[in-house]
């Protein structure tokens, strides 16, 4: 099963190659910042709707959840669109999403009752929400997230940083 996974170390940190972009925390500028991003991206990129969406919602999380809307904090964009892969770090200047392990366990739980078809229990687990969580939150966005980076989504120790990796050539 697909987990997020939490590890400084791992390899979709290496930011060597990356293209580089600060922004500050508007979230109202979200779509701008993404444009910014993929606006040299290869148009024969499949799907790339899907691509542009995934990236807006990492940055407006970063600018919602981590940075709390600050327009004094920066959200730092690392990034490589290609051909062959979409590689993107996320880093806010927030505490970090501490409840990684929690989502994981909650995750593990609503795909055992989805593929169990127990979809009397696999109700109570729809949406996951924090004590920070607002009528808009439910995340569904990690869901996704899971489902679309196929290289995997990792944080980094301080929980303040994702690494995602999208493999073109595996669809």
């Amino acid at each position: 099963m697909k987990e997020i996974l939490i590890d400084s170390d791992h390899k979709l940190f290496n930011k060597e190659n990356m293209y580089y972009r600060e922004f500050d925390s508007d979230i109202k500028q979200t779509r701008l910042y993404t444009l910014l991003i993929i606006q040299n991206t290869p148009p024969e990129i499949p799907k790339l709707g899907l691509l542009e969406q995934q990236i807006s919602e990492l940055i407006a999380n970063a600018i919602k959840h981590g940075n709390k809307k600050d327009i004094n904090k920066k959200v730092k964009v690392w990034y490589l669109l290609n051909n062959k892969c979409a590689h993107l770090i996320i880093e806010d200047e927030g505490e970090g999403f501490q409840e990684i392990e929690k989502w994981n366990l909650f995750n593990k739980k609503k795909n055992e009752y989805y593929n169990n078809k127990n979809f009397e229990k696999m109700k109570d687990y729809v949406s996951y929400r924090t004590k920070n969580s607002d009528n808009s939150d439910g995340g569904n966005a990690l869901f996704a997230a899971l489902e679309y980076w196929n290289g995997g989504v990792v944080f980094n120790d301080s929980r303040n940083a994702v690494a995602v990796y999208k493999d073109f050539s595996a669809n």
